[in-house]
């Protein structure tokens, strides 16, 4: 199943705890389209969740500071 968030108006460290949020309610398996700012959130977030076992599938831009994280929860 695909789920989205959107966390860009959220700042750090709101970014990571509505991400890990979010994920906690998915089954394993499931896809996460996170849309987050550039920056500390872009930098962070696909690092923090690579550590923790998450596969980060793809990033890409979406418009002009906003960017696309596509997630798979293991």
């Amino acid at each position: 199943m695909k789920h989205l968030l959107d966390i860009t108006a959220e700042h750090c460290p709101m970014t990571l705890v509505r991400t890990k949020l979010k994920l906690a309610q998915m089954a394993a398996g499931d896809t996460l389209e996170l849309l987050l700012s550039e920056g500390e959130p872009l930098d962070n977030i696909p690092a923090s969740l690579c550590e923790q076992g998450y596969r980060v599938l793809s990033v890409r831009s979406v418009e002009g500071t906003t960017h696309c994280l596509l997630i798979e929860k293991p």
